[in-house]
């Protein structure tokens, strides 16, 4: 089958609208989390918490976080894993990779010599679960030889890997500290078990699902990869090297954008050699920089208006004082009337949805 053809135009749309950000906007929050396949979690508060800052983009301010919290911890129509929050259905896929991921030499003999330390963990969550690391002691054997900021958390470290593979679930928080339990606690009943190659299959078939348009592979990044293999059909991308899998359902759909305001851990925007291949979007979240290294913001969200991404919008929340500052609009692209009449009524939207008003800082004095 002879690849599909597709201009910067198509593929940009295809990728908006896989990530459920063209128009109409969605309604229902677990179809988005479905959609997506995930919402990363990030503590970083500037504004709102990346995974709610991820809803609101799609369901506008009708989003209430308190619903992801039920949907998570009461319904069980979603679930926490280690830095993500799923849909059920994808745990099956999740756990299996995990569990046949290859462990790091350390990592493994870590694993090996703990081996007393991870049934005295499970033991007692099976009795006094659901706990919180806090409240499980640490008999680790040989603790986890790290300098950096995981230094002798070792309770931490033995909890998230059960977790990452299946023998604990994450079933609540009480603020930022997780709860863990038995997964036939948290799980749905009889989730099937899969093996590594069906699972890698199901992972790349519901990531380009989310994505629209994919590279096969490519360089590793951080979290979530953004690869999905053989998923889908091939396509050739206009003014872009090389080849890309593209799902056939979204090729040829009608397109209607809006405007948005982004988290920097948007998938539209995570895999930030595609941003700019696709969207001529350039892109580094600046939250580590020295504040005179920035050149758009501690974190800033990137600006979509239509099928193009065309700035970024540098703003931080003072609760004390009840606004949302806004420090700057870098305009990637001058703005027209139409374009920056879109963005701040998105940022009166955000404003609203925060319960904040709106307030710009003083310019820098001279």
């Amino acid at each position: 089958m002879a690849p599909h053809r597709l201009t910067k135009d198509e593929a940009r749309r295809i990728a908006i609208h896989a990530q459920l950000l063209d128009a109409p906007r969605p309604t229902d929050l677990v179809e988005v989390v479905e959609r997506l396949t995930l919402l990363q979690i990030d503590p970083t508060a500037a504004i709102a918490p990346s995974a709610d800052l991820v809803l609101w983009s799609r369901l506008g301010s009708a989003y209430d976080p308190a619903d992801l919290t039920r949907a998570i911890e009461t319904d069980r129509t979603l679930v926490e894993t280690v830095a993500y929050i799923r849909s059920p259905r994808d745990l099956p896929a999740v756990i299996a990779e995990a569990r046949d991921a290859p462990t790091y030499p350390a990592m493994e003999a870590w694993l090996r010599d703990n081996e007393p330390f991870r049934r005295d963990i499970l033991a007692l969550v099976r009795e006094k679960g659901p706990l919180l690391s806090r409240d499980i002691p640490d008999t680790s054997v040989v603790p986890w030889p790290s300098s950096g900021w995981n230094n002798n958390r070792n309770v931490t470290r033995m909890l998230e890997s059960l977790a990452l593979r299946g023998h604990l679930a994450i079933s609540g928080r009480r603020g930022r500290q997780r709860y863990f339990d038995l997964p036939e606690r948290v799980y749905p009943a009889e989730l099937p078990v899969l093996d590594g190659e069906a699972a890698v299959r199901l992972r790349n078939e519901r990531r380009l699902a989310a994505l629209g348009i994919a590279r096969s592979a490519g360089p590793q990044i951080p979290g979530e990869s953004p690869y999905v293999g053989d998923a889908g059909e091939e396509a050739v991308v206009e003014g872009t090297p090389g080849t890309w899998r593209v799902h056939p359902a979204y090729v040829g759909l009608p397109f209607e954008g809006r405007t948005a305001l982004l988290s920097p851990f948007d998938r539209l925007v995570h895999d930030r050699v595609r941003a700019e291949q696709l969207f001529g979007f350039e892109y580094v979240l600046e939250m580590y920089k020295p504040r005179e290294q920035r050149r758009w913001g501690y974190f800033a969200l990137p600006v979509l208006h239509g099928d193009r991404l065309v700035g970024k919008l540098d703003a931080t929340v003072d609760r004390r004082a009840g606004t949302l500052v806004v420090n700057a609009v870098h305009e990637d692209v001058p703005f027209t009337d139409a374009v920056s009449a879109a963005v701040h009524s998105e940022i009166e939207d955000l404003a609203a949805w925060l319960g904040v008003t709106v307030t710009h800082a003083a310019p820098p004095a001279r």
